[in-house]
């Protein structure tokens, strides 16, 4: 009878534990999303987001018409 309640108390902290350490995993922040510049405007945005002009292949831009208009002349 013993060696039953120990098993179930054995049982019961191995989940516990399983369940606190997943916890703790998805509470984690989700990596920064890589940020550019617009090379018209100057506003930064993720990478994911950016767009780039055909041939302009490594410039950034944030939308189409920057795109299309070109990098800023100084």
């Amino acid at each position: 009878m013993g060696r039953l309640i120990l098993l179930a108390l054995a049982v019961l902290v191995l989940v516990w534990l399983v369940r606190r350490a997943l916890r703790a995993r998805s509470r984690r922040p989700p990596p920064p999303a890589e940020l550019v510049s617009c090379a018209h405007c100057g506003v930064l945005l993720p990478r994911a987001e950016a767009r780039s002009a055909p041939g302009d292949e490594g410039v950034q831009y944030c939308s189409e018409e920057h795109a299309r208009l070109g990098p800023r002349r100084p």
